[in-house]
């Protein structure tokens, strides 16, 4: 088995796993009528939260789709980031699948939230450097207002769609940071030794889940002894919920359930 699609249960505090499978499967989203959507072999795959049969969404020309894909709040649409020479491209279908259309024109553009207005945010990588980047009828560079330098990553929008939650290592290594959703007011929410990635805001405002590394780790590499983590969305202390063999494609993108009572993640098992 190298991959296992898990749910965790905020209230129990106990995981179930869904579907284990020796193929690489990562980034679990959790569509409002209930089902998974995951990428494997550079497809989009549906996933039953019963375990049933998968099925893979058509989604034409694009076949390398990494990790960076999820839903508009609405969950009509699928965005999905597809490699066109090395470079990954945010286009987007209809959930039940189609021909992608493009929606950011710049390359490379690693999708990562949505808010229920229709603004998406990204990751790109523009001028040299990695920055959040938000688009509604045209793109705009948002951590770059700032002035520090880094690498910014990770976006995604709180509950009530009046910040965005990013990664960032200006302050020396990957720490959890909020900003207002111009760019503004830029926050620091966990200061910690270790390295840590991808902040998902839970639907019911009550939690930010995110993806601890050990200290000195670069990036945000796979088949790592890792933790998730939550603090509370107003901002606080963090505590550790689980343990698990993982890193990229556990938790890239977002992964909660619709009323935030539960989140999917995958874990991993070594390859030799």
């Amino acid at each position: 088995m190298r991959s296992s699609l898990e749910i965790y249960d905020m209230a129990r505090a106990t995981s179930r796993v869904v579907l284990q499978t020796d193929d690489l499967i990562e980034a679990p989203n959790w569509h409002p009528d209930g089902w998974l959507l995951v990428n494997r072999a550079g497809r989009l795959v549906r996933v039953p939260l019963d375990g049933g049969p998968v099925a893979e969404i058509e989604t034409g020309f694009a076949d390398a789709c990494n990790n960076d894909h999820g839903f508009s709040v609405d969950g009509s649409f699928i965005y999905l980031s597809h490699h066109e020479e090395k470079l990954a491209t945010l286009y987007r279908v209809p959930v039940t699948g189609g021909l992608p259309e493009r929606v950011v024109t710049a390359v490379p553009s690693y999708w990562h939230g949505a808010a229920a207005d229709g603004e998406i945010a990204y990751c790109a990588r523009r001028g040299g450097r990695y920055e959040i980047c938000v688009m509604q009828e045209k793109e705009v560079q948002l951590t770059g207002v700032t002035g520090d330098e880094g690498h910014n990553d990770g976006p995604d929008y709180s509950a009530d769609g009046q910040w965005i939650w990013f990664n960032s290592d200006r302050s020396g290594r990957a720490q959890i940071w909020r900003m207002r959703r111009d760019g503004t007011s830029p926050q620091r929410m966990v200061e910690s030794e270790t390295v840590d990635w991808f902040p998902h805001p839970s639907p019911d405002g009550a939690h930010v889940l995110y993806l601890s590394y050990p200290a000195g780790t670069l990036y945000h590499p796979r088949d790592l002894d890792v933790t998730l983590r939550i603090l509370p969305q107003a901002g606080g202390e963090s505590r550790e919920i689980l343990r698990l063999f993982g890193g990229q494609g556990t938790i890239n993108v977002p992964c909660w359930a619709p009323d935030g009572s539960a989140f999917a993640y995958v874990r991993y098992a070594a390859v030799d």
